[in-house]
């Protein structure tokens, strides 16, 4: 038994020898620095991007994020697709050694006397026990290993695109909370502007009321008022329905206890800065970029087994145990039984299918050529994008802030004139609209700096340890 079977194991080390072709990286289809000249100089020197813990450095939205990553339906089901291409590959992987099954067998057969040679009824038995090895093909082609190597890749990309999940729900979650925050900052701006509003509606009442106001005023002041308060209660369902989309995100029956405040604006709990580095970090940084190549790297592999399909096929089968007619035989001396089959499939005639196959696999390699040099351009244009938003933001914010104040003095002034006689109520309605739409404006400047920055974060492949 040992004789047959370790020569078949040393024909299965022996074989595997790959065609596929050698993989060569495609070369990079976008420039060498980004579009943004002085500001992408200052942040070239150092280009690790941090872990999301060390970004992310707010408690509240902290614990949101671990809540997200352990709850988040979306990504459990990735990750078990993940795990299920891995049990794939390993199936695959399996295929390069042969199988070794034990076996019992018994059979007893009785024969009419027409049917027997001796003329007369029989009973015959047989029983077998020992290790069987099913149909097993040598790889001297490179067939199965190229399948075990596209199986692989396949597997990997599925790793990189799971990590890539990751990243998109940690800079969602991150996006909603900003976003929460800013909708009750505006909620809370049209209360104030809303009781502002109120007071304005009754001073102009009583001076309805006493006979010595307008009226046209007082209707001013009651729409005013109602507009703040439509306002709010918009607001006010903005804010419910960002909650409901954050428990969903974070995946948890209710969200729990947050402060949400409006200091998550302030520069100690915003993200810092990040270094943007070369394009060319994106090829190791990038989760979709990397699948992408593995995906390329996988059809690379594939034409390998294409073309491995216009050689010889050799399967082998073997058997080694003991036989005997009777069971108390089995293990007696002489009773050694084996078989050796060994099998060759040459392909002569396919109509074409084995041709047809390898400029299939040609092609979709190309494909995947293709695919991944988009990749490589969508993140280009994405950290682009970024860092377009990045080099003015801050001073849209400086001008926002100004144009806050500016506001707030002419509310302020325009309510003494009017206190005094000199200017209507018209001007204090178009004044207080003013002062209300420039700190609206604020919030939305500071919360497009916030998701600007997750955006660029995403963009440059953060979020993990060792991300560089």
């Amino acid at each position: 038994m040992y004789k047959t079977i370790f020569p078949i194991l040393g024909l299965a080390l022996l074989s595997g020898c790959s065609m596929a072709p050698d993989y060569e990286r495609p070369a990079n289809p976008v420039g060498e620095s980004y579009p943004m000249g002085a500001s992408f100089e200052e942040s070239a020197v150092d280009s690790v991007v941090p872990a999301w813990r060390e970004y992310y450095t707010y408690p509240e939205l902290q614990s949101l994020i671990e809540l997200a990553l352990a709850n988040n339906r979306d990504l459990r089901v990735t990750r078990l697709s993940t795990e299920q291409i891995r049990a794939y590959y390993r199936i695959q992987r399996a295929a390069l050694l042969p199988s070794l099954d034990a076996s019992g067998t018994g059979t007893r057969q009785h024969n009419p006397a027409d049917l027997s040679y001796s003329g007369s009824e029989t009973t015959s038995s047989s029983y077998a026990v020992g290790l069987q090895m099913p149909a097993y093909e040598l790889d001297f082609f490179g067939r199965i290993l190229s399948l075990k190597d596209q199986a692989l890749q396949q597997y990997l990309a599925t790793e990189e695109a799971q990590r890539s999940a990751e990243l998109s729900l940690i800079t969602s979650v991150a996006n909603q909370y900003y976003s929460l925050v800013s909708l009750q900052a505006q909620q809370a701006l049209a209360g104030e502007a809303k009781a502002a509003a109120q007071r304005a509606y009754d001073l102009n009442r009583e001076s309805f009321d006493a006979g010595v106001g307008a009226e046209l005023d007082l209707r001013t002041s009651e729409a005013q008022l109602q507009a703040y308060r439509a306002a709010e209660l918009s607001f006010g369902e903005q804010v419910a329905q960002a909650r409901n989309l954050l428990t969903q995100l974070v995946g948890t029956a209710e969200l729990p206890e947050l402060m949400v405040s409006d200091e998550v604006f302030s520069g100690s709990n915003a993200p810092a800065e990040l270094p943007v580095g070369l394009p060319s970090d994106l090829l190791t940084r990038r989760p979709d970029i990397l699948a992408a190549e593995h995906i390329l790297i996988g059809a690379n592999a594939n034409i390998g087994a294409a073309r491995a399909a216009f050689f010889p096929s050799v399967k082998l089968t073997a058997f080694a145990g003991t036989a005997s007619a009777d069971l108390s035989g089995l293990f007696e001396g002489g009773s050694e039984q084996w078989s050796f089959a060994p099998t060759i499939t040459i392909p002569i005639f396919a109509a074409g299918r084995n041709k047809a196959n390898l400029e299939v696999a040609e092609l979709q390699k190309e494909i995947e050529i293709a695919n991944y040099e988009k990749a490589i351009q969508t993140a280009f244009r994405e950290v682009s994008d970024a860092l377009a938003v990045r080099s003015s933001v801050d001073q849209r914010i400086d001008a926002q802030q100004i144009r806050v104040q500016a506001a707030q003095r002419r509310d302020e002034l325009t309510q003494k004139r009017y206190d005094a006689g000199v200017d209507s109520y018209l001007s204090v309605l178009l004044a207080q609209q003013e002062r209300f739409s420039a700190q609206q404006d604020l919030v939305q400047a500071r919360l497009s700096k916030l998701v600007n920055q997750n955006a660029l974060f995403a963009a440059l492949g953060g979020g993990f340890e060792g991300s560089q």
